[in-house]
């Protein structure tokens, strides 16, 4: 079988690779253009995926903390005894969950990095 391709066409030389030079262009572009586009857009899909998912997260952990403290003072308010807070003791719960966020938040405070004015010495 012969090669199409290759073989001359009558009245017409054998065209040889440096006589192709506006497809060895198009290719050397497009492989350029293809080259900047993954090394520019990679970064930037991979920045703005780590974004968006962040502040899903944020926000569905906000959202969660939110419905857990709500839960929990239900909780507290339905079995803390009668005996001890009175009968409305609905101001109990908020306190017990208000100090426990109050611990929390002295935790976080207390694991925080120096702040300039320290690392100054001020």
């Amino acid at each position: 079988m012969v090669d199409v391709r290759t073989q001359a066409r009558p009245g017409r030389a054998l065209a040889s690779p440096q006589d192709d030079w506006p497809a060895q262009t198009a290719d050397t572009i497009e492989r350029v253009v293809g080259n900047v586009r993954d090394r520019t857009t990679g970064p930037a899909l991979t920045a703005s995926r780590a974004v968006v998912y962040g502040l899903f997260a944020a926000i569905v952990g906000v959202a969660a903390v939110v419905i857990a403290a709500i839960a929990f003072v239900r909780l507290l308010d339905v079995y803390l005894p009668d005996a001890v807070f009175g009968e409305t003791h609905v101001w109990a719960a908020h306190l017990l969950v208000g100090a426990a966020f109050t611990l929390a938040g002295v935790f976080a405070w207390s694991k925080r990095n120096a702040s300039v004015e320290d690392a100054h010495g001020r």
